[in-house]
């Protein structure tokens, strides 16, 4: 996916800068990732309070293998289809995302 419509599709939460990572494109607000473009896929940044929302909503959260094939879940979930059609819905999700990122940020600086 481009720049311009990453931007476009994350509108509703302000402006966004990308950077490319883990050969894909980080998203970020305020100087806070929200959300990856990877794999050709958007994610949305999640927690304990949003993550459940995501997979109500049909959402998968990211998974990788990890060393002698434990299975690593990163705090990343797909966009609910439907959202893609819908940019209200998108801005719902979008918010959502960055408010995790937010709490999660909050909590690491904490520690």
């Amino acid at each position: 996916m481009d720049n311009a419509s990453i931007e476009e599709m994350f509108e509703a939460v302000g402006p966004v800068s990308i950077r490319r990572m883990f050969g894909g494109k980080g998203i970020y607000h305020h100087g806070i990732i929200f959300a990856l473009e990877l794999y050709d896929e958007i994610m949305l940044k999640g927690d304990a309070e949003s993550g459940p929302l995501l997979e109500a909503a049909g959402a998968k959260r990211w998974v990788y293998e990890g060393k002698g094939g434990k299975p690593v879940a990163m705090p990343y979930w797909t966009v609910p289809d439907e959202a893609y059609d819908d940019p209200e819905l998108m801005a719902k999700w979008a918010r959502l995302a960055f408010e995790a990122a937010v709490r999660i940020t909050s909590a690491d600086q904490r520690k």
